[in-house]
């Protein structure tokens, strides 16, 4: 759903959180005319809290802007989020803190799959989302709306060289790369994970690229005891994370 001007945002949930997280990047609102449940209501008063425009127009209209999205009566014209780069990824770094907490896609293109990554990497703390800019998805509306606002709560960094980026994380800001692998002889469960880290997840169905692998500190598998051989990166990235922030939280 791009538009010239940006990108239209659909759904209840969606344009609430662009509302709550990105309302500076929200240029107007579109309402169902004919709907006037509650839950519309509050996000047309939070819009004009926000001095926000807001449209009331025929459902037709929803529909042809919302592309056969499920807009649920309303859609917010945005400008498109920005990702960041190797520049800012190295300020950030600096700026911490704490001990850096990374999530690495390694040519994931599902933007679905993106989405659902940085929804889970929002909700476990982890500090930026890196993956390529090349032969990877990028901030798509697609993995937007499946993001839930987390695009605006975590810096999503697209860099040129992945591998001559991991060697910086390694060498400058002494970040340990856990790799994801199903054929890695270490259990994730029995890795420390409580440092500066960046675990290292591979695109759907092929997995880490050769350098990539060989560029990790250490590969770990996900323990299978089941029928299916390997889990969607969005859920194995989710495993990872949560076991991470589970030992980091054990420090404090």
């Amino acid at each position: 759903m791009t538009d010239p001007n940006g990108q239209w945002v659909a759904g209840i949930h969606a344009v609430r959180s662009a509302l709550g997280h990105g309302a500076g990047r929200v240029r107007e609102l579109l309402v169902d005319r004919r709907r006037r449940d509650r839950r519309l209501q509050s996000l047309v008063e939070k819009a004009s809290e926000l001095g926000i425009p807001v449209r009331q127009v025929d459902r037709s209209e929803l529909d042809r802007l919302g592309a056969g999205t499920a807009h649920q009566g309303v859609i917010a014209r945005s400008d498109a989020p920005r990702a960041r780069n190797e520049r800012d990824l190295d300020a950030l770094l600096h700026g911490l803190q704490e001990p850096p907490f990374l999530l690495i896609l390694d040519g994931v293109t599902d933007p679905h799959n993106l989405g659902a990554c940085l929804r889970t990497a929002d909700a476990a703390g982890v500090h930026a989302v890196i993956a390529p800019a090349d032969r990877s998805v990028g901030l798509t509306p697609v993995a937007c709306k499946v993001a839930s606002g987390a695009i605006e709560s975590v810096p999503f960094v697209q860099v040129k060289n992945l591998v001559r980026t991991l060697k910086r994380l390694q060498e400058e800001h002494r970040v340990f790369l856990i790799g994801a692998a199903g054929e890695a002889r270490s259990s994730l469960f029995e890795t420390d994970l409580a440092g500066p880290l960046g675990i290292v997840m591979g695109a759907e169905g092929r997995g880490m690229r050769r350098l990539t692998r060989e560029q990790c500190d250490q590969l770990v598998n996900l323990p299978m005891r089941g029928r299916v051989e390997s889990l969607n990166v969005s859920v194995a990235a989710g495993v990872c994370l949560y076991e991470a922030l589970r030992q980091r939280l054990d420090l404090h």
